[in-house]
């Protein structure tokens, strides 16, 4: 899986990061990683359309000391591949929230409980138009 984007920076609590790219028209799957670094992460926000032997499937899990957590799996999908998506990610101490397209939001809990992280990566088949971080 290509990484496109690993940025290295103070993020806090309330913060929003703006993602806006364009989903491959052969997409099997791409990653949001929010967290401290690889290896200690708020989120792993994965829409996958067919990858793994998930089906149009978005995964969202956590990682600590290099461990996965429980994976949260959600069945409403509101991506296709070919399309020009938005995506909006802020966080607080209790939880994540991932605003999608066409009105669909997404909550996954804080698990590490942190306020300010300092690593976001996107990886996969998402061709990154631009973030921002407001």
């Amino acid at each position: 899986m290509a990484v496109q984007l690993v940025a290295h920076m103070k993020i806090k609590s309330g913060d929003c990061i703006k993602v806006r790219g364009k989903i491959e028209p052969d997409a099997e799957s791409f990653a949001l990683n929010l967290g401290q670094d690889e290896s200690e992460l708020i989120l792993h926000f994965n829409p996958r359309f067919e990858s793994q032997g998930d089906v149009r499937t978005i995964v969202c899990n956590s990682k600590t000391c290099g461990e996965w957590g429980v994976e949260l799996r959600e069945s409403e999908f509101p991506f296709h591949q070919g399309e020009d998506i938005k995506l909006f990610v802020s966080f607080d101490a209790t939880e994540v929230t991932v605003k999608m397209p066409r009105g669909h939001e997404l909550k996954f809990p804080n698990r590490l409980e942190v306020e300010t992280v300092e690593f976001f990566s996107i990886v996969g088949d998402l061709r990154i138009k631009c973030v921002k971080f407001d």
